[in-house]
């Protein structure tokens, strides 16, 4: 099943100085919490290896809960968030012998400790670890919740295709020049081919059965688009560790280059050259089948998607211990027009990739066979 939205319409060329004075216009606004969130992405990290927060002030504090799905002007989320926090110091307290502060505990507001954990105070350590586990035994209960609900994939999958196309209908409605934007899931055929020409076979491990792909005009849009895709859709504390891939945006050189973004090298949780050494030390593409040249910026976010209306038809009150909010591994490719036409062209394409990939599956599947004359290897 494919999906796309109308292209946006062509615009005279722009000068090189003109498209990064845009970028950076664009940026201009970035705190060090938007550069951790999207370094976070485009990395594939985890935010349970962070030691601090960013967030300054409530309205930053709202906008992540809401991109988490929650409504911090509903009394149920926030009774939601008190919850997790609730269970995550009795987790805390029962299995560390931790000994949670009592402001940390329950006396500050759920929604406060993002604030606190934000700011260099003797409670922030405390806030960190109680947010970490909250943030875990909430996706837990998502996952549980979807496991239980009688609700199909494809009903799932709608939900999610609604949630972002309105969403980057608004980002590209805002300015920012999207000039392709297409959606897709897995056929039932590409799924078993993958699984069959991965090491894993476990079906488990496929993470792209619904994949989002959007192009913008020049490279210099694409750390906009990131930003304002944290903004809006993608929590970057569910993003899948380890299931990042980014061949276009240089980490460092985007940072140092961009005025904006260079007055936060000093407060970066992580070193800002590491990411070159980690492609170093990786020494090739995460993709075997991928083409020498083909290069994209790829992730997996664990996406959350609220199940109210489900939840509504469902007498059993077994349900409302898992709150209303359900996860959808959802991928997301992002790239320029140029690079994007690049990927389409010699060994980069999509047919000569699903050519080297269906050669390791015939090899694999007929390993072992005896390779004689009329022994029907093939048939």
């Amino acid at each position: 099943m494919l999906g796309t939205a109308p292209v946006a319409p062509d615009r005279p060329p722009l000068t090189k100085e003109a498209l990064q004075a845009a970028a950076e216009a664009r940026l201009g606004n970035a705190s060090l919490g938007d550069l951790e969130a999207v370094r976070l992405l485009l990395r594939g990290g985890s935010v349970v290896d962070w030691h601090r927060l960013d967030l300054r002030d409530h309205d930053e504090v709202d906008r992540f809960l809401r991109v988490n799905e929650f409504e911090p002007t509903k009394e149920r989320d926030i009774l939601r968030l008190e919850s997790l926090r609730a269970e995550a110091v009795d987790y805390l307290t029962r299995n560390f012998g931790f000994r949670i502060p009592d402001d940390v505990a329950e006396r500050v507001p759920a929604r406060d400790l993002f604030l606190v954990a934000s700011r260099r105070t003797k409670r922030q350590t405390y806030a960190c670890i109680v947010l970490k586990v909250m943030h875990i035994i909430h996706h837990l209960a998502g996952r549980e919740l979807l496991f239980r609900l009688p609700i199909s994939d494809d009903e799932v999958f709608h939900l999610v295709e609604r949630k972002v196309v309105r969403i980057v209908e608004e980002i590209r409605a805002a300015g920012h020049p999207i000039v392709e934007f297409e959606w897709s899931r897995k056929p039932r055929d590409s799924l078993v081919t993958k699984l069959l020409a991965k090491r894993s076979t476990l079906a488990a491990n496929v993470y792209d059965k619904l994949r989002f792909r959007l192009v913008t005009r020049e490279p210099t849009d694409l750390l906009p688009m990131l930003f304002e895709l944290t903004h809006r859709l993608i929590p970057f504390n569910y993003v899948v560790p380890g299931e990042s891939v980014n061949d276009i945006i240089t980490f460092r050189r985007a940072v140092e280059e961009s005025a904006s973004l260079s007055r936060h090298v000093s407060a970066l949780q992580l070193d800002v050259g590491l990411e070159e050494r980690e492609d170093e030390a990786r020494g090739g593409r995460l993709n075997e089948f991928s083409g020498p040249g083909y290069r994209v910026i790829n992730f997996v976010a664990d996406l959350p998607v609220r199940v109210d209306n489900f939840l509504s038809r469902i007498a059993d009150p077994g349900y409302v211990e898992h709150g209303p909010i359900v996860f959808v591994l959802t991928e997301f490719q992002m790239l320029d027009s140029k690079t994007a036409h690049d990927n389409e062209t010699g060994e980069n394409s999509h047919e000569q990739y699903k050519e080297r990939q269906h050669s390791r599956v015939k090899a694999r599947l007929l390993r072992g066979m005896a390779e004689k004359p009329g022994s029907g290897g093939e048939g």
